[in-house]
């Protein structure tokens, strides 16, 4: 058998459902675990920790929701969130949850592992960014995925993560939504303007709440976004 492409833990309890995509990701490569109840899942991460979480909200033991922030106070682990529940996206991507994709039900198999083959590249690609080409206010930390603000450690996604340090490595470049779709998403445009709005709403809180109010993503109207330290 050729090298695994990554392992990913399915917390799903519809049995069906779970030996369908279990099935599917398993022949695309992927080590694929399974847990059942959310009660479970805090300890299966820490025991051993996965590549990707894919997440049922509606769960035995312990809700989804639950479970993703409970997730978030250790590990920056990708999580897409598997959901029927299409008006709760903004929260599920908000920032107390930080989720860093989605899959609505009803899905298809291959959608489910077209996500995660994309979220893996995602994670394992993208512009290298030195510390030293930014000034002392903002500190990114490539090698850690970590990013410091004013002195302050931020707690990021992993998609605010690759968004911000793509953004900070081209300082007063104006970046569309499509291209930052084109460089985050490889699929359904159209689906993922709202998402990427929510990841730049979530990052811009947390930056400025570090840097006591100042603004470091710009809006640049009918076009998208552009990053610049205050002078």
């Amino acid at each position: 058998m050729s090298q695994s492409a990554g392992t990913i833990l399915l917390v799903e309890d519809e049995k069906n459902i779970a030996d369908i995509l279990i099935d599917y990701l398993r022949q695309s490569g992927f080590k694929t675990n399974h847990i059942a109840n959310g009660s479970e899942v805090v300890s299966a991460i820490k025991k051993e920790p996965p590549d990707m979480v894919l997440l049922d909200l509606m769960l035995p033991g312990k809700d989804g929701l639950e479970v993703c922030r409970d997730i978030r106070t250790f590990s920056m682990v990708p999580i897409i969130i598997v959901t029927a529940r299409v008006e709760e996206i903004d929260r599920l991507l908000g920032l107390e949850l930080g989720a860093d994709d989605y899959i609505c039900k009803p899905f298809s198999p291959r959608e489910v592992v077209a996500r995660v083959k994309a979220m893996m590249r995602r994670a394992r690609l993208g512009p290298q960014v030195e510390s030293k080409s930014l000034p002392q206010l903002l500190q990114i930390d490539e090698a850690q995925a970590r990013v410091t603000a004013n002195g302050q450690r931020l707690e990021l996604t992993p998609t605010e993560f690759r968004l911000l340090k793509l953004m900070a490595g081209n300082p007063g470049r104006v970046y569309s939504r499509g291209h930052l779709l084109d460089l985050c998403y490889q699929q359904e445009q159209q689906i993922y303007d709202r998402v990427i709005d929510s990841h730049i709403k979530n990052l811009r809180k947390k930056l400025s709440k570090a840097l006591a109010g100042q603004e470091v993503i710009h809006s640049v109207y009918g076009v998208g976004y552009r990053f610049e330290l205050p002078s």
